[in-house]
């Protein structure tokens, strides 16, 4: 099973401008959001290539210059999926993408290569999506974790089969199934 990482990175966030070009400290120095999340995907075992997925020549120059492949999209993907959706036909030949968000440089990879053993070991499986069910308390719980700096590693996957395209509108199955037929992906999850 032939296993791309696509690290979506985009530059022009409403909400924080350039952020994958932010130096984070940490005990092996000061590194950029994109660079510590780009460790974190070649640090995952089983992976075949790890791509950067971006439409800004600030990135793509920064990420080069580190190592990093870069695989340059269009400015017209609206968030990181569409971003490793252009990348999926870009880059063609694999049997799994693994689409790991560019501000998440925490990600173990114990936790990707659970997904990516998850999808192989359900052949009807299109797609994984990791999610944490739990009560009133445990959310505060994690929230107040959270606000106090306390990260810990407590999310599951669950196989999710049938979807057959990726993008904004997902097949008519899935849908049907997560009871959020015509809706988009994020409506489909609400009701999960």
């Amino acid at each position: 099973m032939t296993t791309l990482i696509a690290i979506p990175a985009r530059y022009a966030s409403t909400r924080y401008p350039g952020k994958p070009l932010v130096t984070l400290r940490g005990p092996d120095g000061a590194k950029t959001l994109i660079r510590r999340s780009w460790e974190a995907a070649m640090a995952v075992q089983g992976i075949d290539r790890v791509v950067v997925a971006t439409d800004d020549t600030r990135i793509a120059d920064h990420a080069q210059a580190f190592g990093a492949e870069v695989v340059m999209t269009s400015s017209d993907a609206r968030n990181g999926t569409e971003r490793c959706a252009e990348v999926a036909t870009l880059l063609l030949g694999f049997d799994v993408i693994v689409n790991l968000q560019g501000d998440a440089p925490l990600t173990p990879a114990w936790f990707v290569q659970d997904l990516v053993r998850g999808l192989a070991a359900d052949p009807a499986a299109d797609i994984a999506t990791p999610v944490l069910r739990c009560d009133g308390r445990a959310v505060a719980g994690f929230l107040n974790d959270r606000r106090h700096g306390r990260v810990g590693g407590t999310t599951k996957h669950r196989i999710e089969g049938r979807i057959q395209e990726i993008g904004d509108q997902l097949t008519e199955d899935w849908m049907k199934k997560a009871g959020a037929e015509g809706k988009t992906l994020v409506d489909a999850y609400k009701k999960m």
